[in-house]
């Protein structure tokens, strides 16, 4: 992979035997996936490409995954409310803006999803067999779940602008790579989205950094997974990418969730596990997993956003982490970050509305 290749320097690379297989738009980052010539290998390549020009950067086309793990077994699974959300008062603060979704495909005939604003991005060029639809669909619908479903959401009103960049390539798992992230950056940004769900990890990559810290630039807010490999494992990215929210998860005793990355990168911490989830096809299932989390902070983002479309993507993810339950040791740490996302008073209502905690009708709050 490189970006910030010239025309010519690409065409340099070319008459020594490189390939390009796929480019995305450049309206993030010029990216172009290269096919090295036979016998040279990947370190070779790399050194070839800055040797050809010394502005790109280059770096392996790495895979990352869902951060969804196994459903529960036992009793207890049904998702708890511990953010305090008031699906009511949401609505007070005005429109929320679109939501982008870089997730697998969804079941939009699920009856949480039917007649919900959902729009699909197609066209990634993506390689392999068609993802599966369980991550999608359930993190779709823990943003915009029907009221009254079997699965409802955080904001039902809210339109979702979603992108399937996942495949299946020779394996069960789901897996997307650099390229297809970035194209599916691009596609968002082309669409003025402003808040992003990234529930989805895997290694650092410098062409990944590059398109985030330009998707930023713009103004988008990205919420990734801390991921799911264990307390001792390395960070996860684009989690771990400075500006972008990495949320981890927690249950209904608000520890933490037991296979959750943990470290500095670490910001909040949200429900993640045993929660009650949509399945592809109907009915739903209880999983758990930092994906699963990144919903809560999304909807938050959506509703600051929503109450202050001005707030810049820095200060409105210290708005969302001075709204949190300080779990763990006293002040940030590297387990639950700024603590447990408290959504209670994202904004304020409107002057001549009634605020529901101050009505006679107890209405109760709304989570999947």
């Amino acid at each position: 992979m490189a970006v910030g290749l010239t025309s010519k320097s690409l065409a340099r690379l070319k008459t020594q035997g490189f390939q390009a297989e796929r480019q995305t738009k450049g309206t993030l980052a010029s990216v172009v996936r290269l096919i090295p010539p036979s016998g040279m290998s990947l370190a070779q390549a790399q050194r070839a490409v800055r040797v050809a020009d010394a502005g790109a950067t280059a770096d392996f086309d790495h895979f990352y995954y869902t951060d969804g793990a196994a459903g529960c077994t036992g009793t207890g699974c049904e998702a708890v409310s511990l953010v305090g959300w008031n699906l009511p008062v949401a609505r007070q603060c005005g429109p929320v803006p679109t939501i982008g979704l870089i997730d697998t495909g969804i079941d939009r005939e699920h009856e949480a999803l039917q007649g919900q604003s959902i729009e699909i991005v197609s066209g990634l060029q993506l390689r392999g067999k068609p993802s599966q639809r369980d991550h999608g669909t359930a993190v779709a619908a823990l943003l915009v779940g029907r009221s009254g479903s079997s699965a409802p959401g955080l904001l039902p009103d809210a339109n979702i602008l979603a992108v399937d960049a996942f495949y299946r390539d020779g394996g069960t798992a789901d897996r997307t790579d650099v390229t297809a992230l970035v194209m599916a950056l691009e596609a968002l940004a082309e669409k003025n989205v402003r808040v992003v769900n990234m529930s989805l990890s895997g290694p650092p990559n410098e062409v990944l950094r590059r398109a985030i810290e330009s998707a930023q630039a713009k103004g988008m807010v990205i919420i990734a997974a801390a991921g799911n490999n264990g307390a001792g494992a390395e960070p996860s990215y684009p989690a771990a990418y400075p500006g972008v929210i990495a949320v981890t998860a927690v249950d209904n005793k608000r520890d933490v969730y037991r296979r959750a990355t943990q470290g500095d990168y670490i910001d909040l911490a949200a429900p993640g596990v045993d929660l009650w989830v949509a399945a592809p096809g109907g009915g739903g299932t209880a999983k758990s997993g930092t994906s699963y989390a990144v919903p809560f902070i999304s909807a938050a983002a959506a509703v600051l956003h929503a109450s202050n479309a001005t707030l810049k993507p820095a200060d409105l993810k210290a708005a969302l982490e001075s709204s949190t339950m300080d779990l763990g040791k006293p002040g940030r740490d590297k387990t639950y970050g700024n603590g447990l996302l408290q959504a209670a008073n994202l904004c304020a209502p409107q002057a001549d509305e009634t605020p529901v905690a101050q009505s006679k009708v107890n209405v109760p709050p709304s989570i999947p």
